[in-house]
């Protein structure tokens, strides 16, 4: 199952079955990364620049990313 979470500019993409949970993402941008908000990913917390370097930073290659152009 993919989750997508979206702004204007990008398109925040989860893969949960290649989560490791190594939690770079809600220690890098705990304002978007909520594991006990519904739902946990609310990417309009951050500029579209933190999104991608923080996505970019993700081990695993469970969040990747689309720009909405």
């Amino acid at each position: 199952m993919i989750k997508e979470y979206k702004t204007e500019d990008l398109t925040v993409i989860w893969q949960p079955e290649k989560c490791t949970h190594a939690g770079i993402c809600f220690r890098t941008l705990p304002k978007v990364y909520n594991l006990q908000a519904r739902p946990w990913c609310r990417p309009e917390n951050a500029t579209t620049e933190e999104l991608i370097v923080q996505i970019e930073a993700c081990p695993s290659g469970a969040l990747t990313y689309k720009l909405n152009k």
